[in-house]
């Protein structure tokens, strides 16, 4: 699987790199290239694309589109990439309700994301004005993806917690006043890439493993659905 994924994880190097030294439309060009990678990765090890893949490369689409909208600046361009990241996360979660479990029930540890999302709330709604409505429902929707993520376990609940971390520290950058860390644009960046490649890589791992367990004279459930339908 690792080939397939090299060309993100080059471009993700490389674009942490020109963050530091790179001119900004270095930086913005290779942002707009990180997605189209990715689904480049899961298209390719995923043939035939059948579900809940395509789930996958929507959570992966809407996640393209959230990067573009935020690197306009404004307050509406920001509404825009936070409404477009919104959505990959109801994709991400139908996604992960979707997948083969492995539990039934979110582990214990997970509560700790409700109490991230009541802490951060606090600390961003007095400074959000009119962003206050759009930031409840994506503090709620990132709780639920990674609590989701959380059932699934190994890559994928990993990856849901560096997407946590990540909109964390984006966010207290933006909303909350006198907020400084220098590393600020790395950490959003680096824990945001490591969340999509990780959630790619556990989701395709999966559809691998189950593809093989079906063993090739075991035909697919769309196909028996459809063949039950004709």
């Amino acid at each position: 699987m690792l080939p397939a994924f090299a060309p993100y994880l080059v471009v993700s190097a490389l674009h942490l790199v020109l963050q530091y030294v790179g001119p900004a439309w270095s930086v913005t060009a290779t942002k707009s290239l990180l997605m189209p990678l990715l689904a480049l990765a899961v298209v390719l090890l995923a043939r035939p694309v059948r579900r809940p893949a395509p789930l996958l490369l929507g959570g992966i689409a809407f996640s393209w589109g959230g990067d573009v909208l935020l690197t306009f600046p404004g307050d509406g361009w920001f509404a825009a990439g936070l409404t477009s990241f919104l959505l990959a996360h109801v994709v991400y979660i139908v996604l992960f309700l979707r997948l083969p479990r492995a539990r039934r029930r979110p582990p214990v540890w997970s509560a700790v994301y409700w109490a991230w999302v009541v802490v951060m709330l606090t600390l961003l709604l007095p400074h959000s004005g009119m962003l206050a409505v759009p930031i409840v429902l994506y503090a709620i929707a990132i709780g639920l993806m990674a609590t989701t993520a959380a059932m699934q376990g190994g890559w994928i609940a990993l990856g849901g917690a560096f997407f946590v971390v990540s909109d964390s520290v984006l966010a207290l950058g933006r909303f909350l006043p006198g907020y400084e860390f220098a590393a600020h644009d790395f950490a959003v960046m680096s824990t945001y890439l490591a969340a999509q490649g990780l959630i790619a890589w556990g989701v395709v791992a999966k559809l691998r493993t189950d593809r093989s367990a079906s063993g090739p004279s075991s035909p697919a459930p769309d196909r028996r659905a459809d063949a039950t339908a004709r």
